[in-house]
């Protein structure tokens, strides 16, 4: 007999790209605005926007249905 399987949940590729599992379990990712006219946007603002963001609690289910994880 054939057995019937659940298929397998495919992850969301732009989400995939942009948003990373990190070490303790929570999600990270980049800041936006960060990569274009970067001439109007003063030092100081672009140093924040190195640094990586998290997700809101609000989103993290999203997050993971996106992911499949």
């Amino acid at each position: 007999m054939k057995e019937c399987t659940v298929p397998k949940m495919k992850s969301h590729r732009g989400a995939a790209k942009r948003i990373k599992r990190r070490k303790g379990g929570t999600f990270g990712r980049g800041k936006a605005t960060a990569t274009h006219n970067l001439s109007s946007k003063s030092s100081k603002r672009k140093m924040h926007l190195r640094k990586a963001a998290g997700i809101s609690d609000a989103d993290i289910g999203r997050v993971k249905r996106m992911l499949a994880t």
